[in-house]
Formats: structure tokens, C-alpha cells, sequence
């Protein structure tokens, strides 16, 4: 069989795997006959499925994406619409990934997706219209149709969704809708004013206006497409985010497209099942049950799925495991025939070449949505010289084998939004291995590119002055939160830079405003002492928290020394 496929130009091993196609094609040339078999995925699924019911057919939400370039405004529109302050919690700004919200309007509920908008989260902004029924197009009034704004209506066109546009910043003097109605036409996407079927909104998150007009051109968009769905079959939908979380294990945030979604159902994601064992709403709240059209975060699966994957949930909790174990090996069988045709088609192109350099790289993120990002962007640097390879990425803190792994390897470690702790950064000091850390993914990529062609100017390098642990909260009237903390490492200044890291994340970036010493007030406090402290606009500090006190120093220096 093996000579019989080399004769047609297949070279392959015994291990590997091939498709359907080639199998008919070598099998005809012995005289069989071969034909594709039902997988037992398929059996499974498929037997739980009911035919559609009409009469069960429910209004369900309509699921909006907002989209556009960055600094148009997005998450601030999102912000007024839903009444809260998300751009504060990001770092720079920017919104790092996506999230997932209902909003109740006195004509309906909206559920919204807010998706990144800078080129580095393609793929993400990509899946946010995948898995969306309608795109807001957010475009700044004073700024115009920019590259990720066209960007947004390719990915748009390719979900066949409908876009309704929400022409931002109207209170800026320089504000010109025309022109932006103009651009957009370019684009195919002309204005009902102009004979067209695309919905303008004329809006201002600053100034609140025109927000009720917009959700009403939503619901309205959502009556035309006629969204339904029968609640009481099995829930099934896609995963937006997912993370580890250190108390919960893999956590994912999920949207329900068909069926209600329950407590203590079993559920196969991607490649991973469980049985759910907790569904938190979008307000953080604790509930049994979900209708379709709506984000959850659940917990209970065996492991972290991607962004994207499909979840279904099943009638038992053995079906479920048994279709987790057949699409591992499947994905396994990929994975081993993609490596071995990567390293013969290498060996070739390398053949009379020079010594390829290569940067390799550990990536620890905080979701998964980050990760993916990341080394999108990181695997378009690559050089013809300098070879960039990821050898290990995945969610969650810096642990020990992230560190044993880099010392083996000779890579270097990359934290995006994630902190290890004392332990670790002893380890790393004592293997001499290389670890940066990041929470803006512009300056990631900017070092990655000046290590690549060698340029080195000066950059800010960071240093741990010290570290302390919460050990006791005080709450003063207005005063806000005291943190009672023990010096572990170094020293602890009052006016430096700090960061407040639980279980492995950063939850919050700041400045040490108030340090004492019993009733007086110090300057700093060194190792093995204890102090009360207070951070500059933050109160939201539990018992185990670390403290890391820090500072920027500009200095040369390379990634790839």
C-alpha cells in the first residue's frame, strides 16, 4: 500500500493518516471498494436532534457584534448603552478581548459582542461575526473609513450578516457624516437616504444622543430577520472566551443559540466534556438555567476549549466523553500529519541553505483570545533569517514547567496580563532564563520586531523593587480599602508603581498612595515587615492578594541576546 501510494506521489509513513479521497483512489487499484462510515460523533449527535416544531419556536434576542477601527469608540458606545465603565479596566484603553453582554431596552433585550478592534485580533473580530446575527459598524465622525473599518465589513460580508452603521463622535467640531456616508458607499454599503437598504445612526457616546434611535434600528433590523429559537430542545451554541482560573478550573463564556442550557447537564466543547456545574450570568450572578440568545460563563469542563468551538449539550454524560475521545484523536491524527509534511517540506527548502536563526518563544496569556492573537501577529515577523517559533502557549499564571521547558529549549518566556509568583521568578533567576512581561499587545510586538532586525534603542526596562502579601482588610470611611500586608521580597515604596495580582492575573495597575508603619506614616517598608497600605482609585483587595511594587528604567538591551 505504502509503494502503491509513493507511486501516485503521496509520501507517507505508516503512522499517518490519509483522506478519504486518496483511500478510494488506492483501494480501487486492489480491486475494493470502500465507502465513508458514520462516525460515532455523528450517530450520537444526531440522534438527540428532533425535527423543527413550528409551534416551540420562540423570539429569541438578537446577537449584535460592534465593530470597527481602533479609538472609534466602540467600547464607550458599549459603555453607555449598558451603563458601566469597561474602558477603565483595560489596559491603554484598548479592549484586549471580547465580551459578552444582555442589555434590556423598553422594546426588548439586546445581547452585544464587543470585539477588539486592532489588526492583532482579526481572527477574533472574524469569529465575533461568525457567530453574530447582525454588525454595528462603529465609525468615528471626525476620523473616517479606516483600515479595520473595511476590514469589519469584509468579515461582515463573509458571515452574510447586516450591517447597520453608527456614525460616533457627532459633538466633535470636525464631525462630517457625509463624507463618512460617502466612503461607505465605496464599500457597498449605501445609506437608506441614498436609495440604499444600510441603516445610519448619527450618534455621540459623549453626549448620549441618538443611542435610543440606534437600539431601536437594532430590534427593528432583528423584527425583519425573524430570529427563533425552540427553548426546549438541548442547548447548543459557540464559546466566545475561555480561560483557567486558578479556584474554578476552565472557564468559558458561551453563547446559547438553540435550547435552554441547565445545571448538571452534560456538555461536549471542542475537544473537551464535562457536566456544568455552575452558569454565571453577565452581572456576575449565580443562576440554574439560560434561554437562548444569551452569555454565560460555565463552569465544569474537563479542560480549556478555544474561541470558536461549538458546544452541544448531550443526553448523557457517557456520550459526551465518548465524543470528546474521538475528536482528540482525530485532532491528534492532524496534528502528527501536519508536523510530519511541515519537516520534510523543511528539510528541502533548507537544503544548501545557511544556518536559519530562530526565536523561540513561551506565551503565557490570561485568555485564550489573547493567545491566538498574539501569535497571529508574532508568526507574520518572522524573517527570512530569523525564524519565529512558538513552541508552547496556553492560559493562565507562569508555572514550573513553563520555566523547565524555556531552560531546556533555550526560549523565551512572554506573559501577556499574567504575574508568577515569588517562587517561580526565584526559578527563572536560577535557571537564567529570559521572561518579559506584557499587558499592551503593541509594545510585545514592537520589541519582537526591533529584536528581529537588530535595531536596539533605548527602552524601558521593568524592575521588581518588592513584594507583599494581603494578609488582613481594613475598611476606613472615606478613605477607602486598607490592605494589611507582609513584606515578602525587597521593599515597598510609598509613591512607586504597583500592581495587585490575584491568583496569577493582574487585576489592577496603580500607584502606592498611603504606606504606614503602626500609626506612622513611612516612606517604605523593607522584608519581613508588616504595613498598611492603600491604592491610588482601587478598593477591591481580598486576603491572599499579591502586591508587587515596581519600577521603568530606560536602558539598551536586545530580546535575543
Amino acid at each position: 500500500m505504502l509503494q502503491k501510494l509513493m507511486s501516485m506521489g503521496v509520501m507517507v509513513t505508516i503512522n499517518q493518516t490519509i483522506d478519504f479521497d486518496t483511500a478510494f483512489l488506492v483501494a480501487t487499484e486492489f480491486d475494493y471498494e470502500i465507502e465513508k462510515a458514520s462516525s460515532e460523533e455523528d450517530i450520537l449527535i444526531k440522534a438527540q436532534e428532533k425535527k423543527i416544531d413550528p409551534n416551540k419556536l420562540r423570539t429569541r434576542p438578537p446577537v449584535v457584534t460592534i465593530m470597527g477601527h481602533v479609538d472609534h469608540g466602540k467600547t464607550s458606545l458599549l459603555d453607555i448603552i449598558r451603563k458601566s465603565k469597561i474602558t477603565t479596566g483595560e489596559a491603554g484603553g484598548i479592549t484586549q478581548h471580547i465580551g459578552a453582554y444582555s442589555v434590556e431596552t423598553p422594546n426588548g433585550i439586546i445581547t452585544f459582542l464587543d470585539t477588539p478592534g486592532h489588526a492583532a485580533f482579526t481572527s477574533m473580530r472574524y469569529r465575533g461575526a461568525q457567530i453574530t446575527d447582525m454588525v454595528v459598524l462603529v465609525v468615528a465622525a471626525d476620523d473616517g473609513v479606516m483600515p479595520q473599518t473595511i476590514e469589519a465589513i469584509n468579515h461582515s460580508k463573509a458571515a452574510n450578516v447586516p450591517v447597520l452603521v453608527a456614525i460616533n463622535k457627532m459633538d466633535k467640531p470636525g464631525a462630517d457624516p457625509d463624507k463618512i456616508i460617502r466612503e461607505l458607499a465605496d464599500h457597498d454599503l449605501v445609506s437608506e437616504d441614498w436609495g440604499g437598504d444600510v441603516i445610519f445612526a448619527k450618534v455621540s457616546a459623549k453626549a448620549e444622543t441618538g443611542i435610543n434611535e440606534l437600539l431601536e434600528s437594532i430590534l427593528l433590523q432583528a423584527e425583519v430577520l425573524e430570529l427563533k429559537a425552540n427553548p426546549e430542545k438541548f442547548a447548543s451554541g459557540h464559546v466566545i472566551e475561555s480561560r483557567l482560573d486558578s479556584g474554578r478550573g476552565p472557564v468559558a463564556t458561551i453563547l446559547v443559540r438553540q435550547g435552554t442550557l441547565k445545571i448538571g447537564q452534560p456538555i461536549v466543547c471542542g475537544l473537551h466534556s464535562g457536566k456544568i456545574r455552575m452558569i454565571i450570568d453577565d452581572m456576575g450572578k449565580n443562576v440554574n438555567n439560560i434561554k437562548p440568545g444569551f452569555p454565560v460563563e460555565i463552569v465544569g469542563l474537563t479542560g480549556v476549549p478555544e474561541a470558536g468551538d461549538e458546544f452541544v449539550i448531550l443526553a448523557s454524560e457517557k456520550n459526551a466523553k465518548q465524543i470528546s475521545e474521538h475528536r482528540t484523536q482525530k485532532s491528534r491524527a492532524k496534528e502528527l500529519s501536519k508536523k510530519s509534511r511541515a519537516n520534510l517540506e523543511k528539510l528541502f527548502a533548507n537544503m544548501g541553505a545557511e544556518q536559519i536563526e530562530e526565536l523561540k518563544l513561551i506565551i503565557k496569556a490570561d485568555v485564550h483570545g489573547s493567545i491566538e492573537a498574539i501569535n497571529e501577529s508574532l508568526i507574520k515577523l518572522a524573517k527570512e533569517k530569523v525564524d519565529i517559533k512558538i513552541i508552547h502557549s496556553g492560559t493562565g499564571t507562569i508555572n514550573e514547567s513553563d520555566v523547565s521547558l524555556a531552560a531546556v529549549s533555550n526560549a523565551i518566556i512572554i506573559g501577556f496580563n499574567v504575574r508568577p509568583s515569588l517562587k517561580i521568578r526565584e526559578m527563572v533567576k536560577k535557571e537564567n532564563v529570559d521572561m518579559r512581561f506584557y499587558d499592551i499587545i503593541y509594545n510585545l510586538i514592537n520589541d519582537i520586531k526591533i529584536a528581529i532586525k537588530g535595531l536596539i534603542p533605548a527602552v524601558f526596562h521593568e524592575i521588581i523593587i518588592g513584594t507583599a502579601e494581603v494578609r488582613d482588610i481594613f475598611v476606613v470611611p472615606n478613605k477607602g480599602t486598607i490592605a494589611g500586608s507582609f513584606i515578602l521580597d525587597g521593599k515597598v515604596t510609598r509613591g512607586e508603581k504597583i500592581r495587585l495580582i490575584r491568583n496569577g492575573v493582574i487585576k489592577c495597575d496603580s500607584i502606592l498612595i498611603s504606606l504606614r508603619r503602626f500609626k506612622d506614616d513611612v516612606k517604605e517598608v523593607t522584608q519581613n515587615y508588616e504595613c498598611g497600605l492603600s491604592i491610588q482609585k482601587y478598593n477591591d483587595i481580598k486576603i491572599g492578594d499579591i502586591i508587587e511594587c515596581y519600577k521603568t528604567e530606560e536602558i539598551k538591551e536586545s530580546i535575543m541576546e
